[in-house]
């Protein structure tokens, strides 16, 4: 039987005042019907150029398809080149034969028009529905993808779901029409991981029951073994291997996909340092890729794990240190005002409650879904976010009780690395003179002069180089804007940081990178972090101690490891229950079980 989908020497050029780069190139493979096609790599690599490329939503300018070919097989047998078609043809296959989830649910959806409308518009447009009857076919498709209230949610605007709830509406705006094929974009990116693995069985739900082919774009190879059929590795544009989903996890070929099976924290084995992409291959002026000869994925994850014997001595040391932060019974409540006068009706608690020590050189991880108050607590800490009620005592002082300049004093010993790299940085402001404001407030050494050379020292200490202080941040990728946020934050030369989702947005590549990174400075510079994550597996990596938040409490504080291998309450190990586990065993169970 002739696949659903062929996919013949695919070219994609996006042309720039400077050059011609060639996003996509040369790239072939097949989607058989009734599978998952998983394509993975990371950010550059082609996957989300592949994906627009079919659909035909390539921006032009700058973007242009030069070559290839895009088979669609009709339900009659024959084949259409979506490439050949006119705009008003390709119009029917876009939405109608093809559906896809775009990458960002809250840029995706329209935010002056309610969600049911979004939904009906694909209705009425390729199936000629009455409004009425694409009113109640979007109710149909809203308890489809299992949202809760479906006919509320249908008159609700875009800003009044959540994270999840955007999601599965896209998920039935792409769902809609019946498509033959759904184009998945990295429709779990930064969703906790509780949301993100209702949203794979719910894919791979609506993939049996309407037997549908699957394009499933994402960065991540652990979602990839839970959802995917056959596996296609990109990168720099162009496919390096490609096979069913056991082949590449049982036997990878290539020193990159070697590279990013191993960069993923893992749950069974305690490392030092994470294995990155680059402990595998080396690619060399030219563009060809040779494989590292420093060993296997096993003889790494040996020589880099952390022995019982090491963890108890680490552990001893910490419990022998004073403690640096004191949180007692914090309280942050945010008033909920109704009425024309805005009259307060109620409180949101948005945390409730908090207690916990960090002692010096410690990392004390704060995991829980969105909501559960983990970032509010680090922000009140800083005082970014007044308390309502409680006390932080931090290096015997009440951070509480501080009046602005005594605050602005104790800040230097006291940063934040925020979720968003970009956002973060001025970007009308080099690298430099971000940095140089920073030293100049606390009045860091007494010339400009001075100033530069330890800036750019510390650029060279987070992985960078001396003539990025000349550099803005849009030409920099999101790990070295990452990499600038830490050198920021390090300028003062804190005690404390406090590092905020700072590696969910990343590849797992550029994430492993990021976390021995802070790992490093953590023991070359003495350290204490307070972790917050929705990623448990990159938490258990980086922490010594896990508090678990839910609804702005902690149910669950203990050591990192015994907190993984004995949980104490039923969320915990609904959370643990959730991670996506990429071994070759849960996949064979998983195929077995289909």
């Amino acid at each position: 039987m002739a696949p659903l989908l062929r996919i013949e020497h695919l070219v994609t050029e996006f042309r720039t005042e400077e050059r011609v780069v060639r996003a996509v190139d040369g790239v072939s493979f097949e989607i058989p019907r009734g599978k998952t096609v998983g394509i993975v790599g990371e950010s550059g690599s082609g996957k989300s150029v592949t994906a627009l490329s079919i659909m035909r939503l390539i921006p032009s300018p700058p973007g242009k398809i030069v070559s290839g070919s895009i088979l669609l097989t009709e339900p009659d047998g024959t084949q259409v080149d979506l490439l050949s078609l006119p705009e008003e043809q390709m119009r029917h296959y876009r939405g109608n034969r093809i559906g896809m989830i775009f990458q960002e649910p809250m840029t995706s959806l329209n935010p002056v028009f309610r969600c049911g409308d979004q939904v009906a518009e694909a209705l009425q447009l390729h199936l000629g529905m009455s409004r009425q009857d694409a009113r109640e076919r979007v109710v149909q498709l809203f308890r489809e993808v299992q949202l809760p209230r479906p006919e509320i949610i249908l008159d609700q605007y875009p800003h009044q779901l959540s994270g999840g709830q955007k999601q599965r509406v896209m998920i039935a705006m792409a769902m809609a029409c019946n498509p033959d094929l759904l184009i998945a974009d990295e429709p779990t990116t930064a969703l906790d991981v509780t949301v993100q693995a209702a949203i794979l069985e719910l894919i791979s739900h609506l993939q049996q029951q309407h037997q549908m082919s699957v394009l499933f774009i994402t960065h991540d190879l652990g979602v990839i073994a839970e959802i995917a059929d056959y596996v296609i590795v990109m990168y720099r544009g162009r496919i390096v291997e490609q096979g069913t989903v056991l082949e590449i996890f049982e036997r990878p070929q290539h020193p990159y996909t070697k590279g990013l099976l191993a960069c993923r924290p893992r749950l069974d084995v305690r490392m030092h340092l994470l294995p990155t992409v680059y402990d595998f291959m080396e690619e060399r002026p030219d563009g060809t890729i040779v494989e590292r000869s420093s060993g296997s994925l096993g003889e790494i994850i040996a020589m880099r794990a952390e022995s019982p014997e090491e963890r108890v001595q680490r552990r001893v040391r910490l419990d022998n240190r004073p403690e640096l932060l004191r949180v007692e019974d914090l309280r942050v409540h945010f008033p909920i005002r109704t009425g024309l006068f805005s009259r307060v009706s109620g409180w949101v608690k948005a945390v409730d409650g908090v207690s916990f020590t960090v002692r010096q050189g410690e990392t004390l991880g704060l995991v829980g879904e969105s909501g559960c108050g983990k970032t509010t607590t680090g922000r009140a800490i800083l005082r970014l976010v007044e308390p309502t009620g409680g006390r932080i005592f931090f290096d015997g002082h009440d951070v509480t009780q501080l009046g602005r300049s005594e605050l602005k004093a104790l800040r230097r010993n006291m940063q934040i690395i925020f979720q968003d790299p970009y956002s973060s940085l001025n970007p009308r402001l080099t690298v430099g003179s971000a940095m140089m404001e920073v030293l100049k407030v606390h009045g860091r050494f007494s010339s400009d002069a001075e100033r530069r050379e330890y800036i750019e020292e510390l650029l060279v200490k987070v992985g960078l180089q001396r003539q990025h202080y000349h550099n803005y941040p849009h030409e920099f990728s999101g790990g070295q804007r990452q990499r600038i946020c830490i050198a920021r934050a390090l300028a003062l030369e804190p005690k404390l940081l406090i590092c905020d989702e700072s590696v969910s947005a990343l590849d797992v590549s550029i994430q492993a990178q990021v976390l021995n990174l802070l790992v490093k400075l953590r023991e070359e510079l003495g350290l204490t972090y307070i972790f917050i994550s929705h990623d448990l597996s990159v938490v258990k990596f980086i922490s010594d101690r896990i508090a678990v938040m839910h609804a702005g409490r902690i149910v669950e504080l203990q050591d990192a490891d015994e907190l993984y291998r004995a949980p104490q309450q039923e969320y915990t190990r609904q959370l643990i229950a959730a991670i996506p586990a990429p071994t070759v065993e849960s996949i064979r169970h998983r195929l077995s079980a289909a």
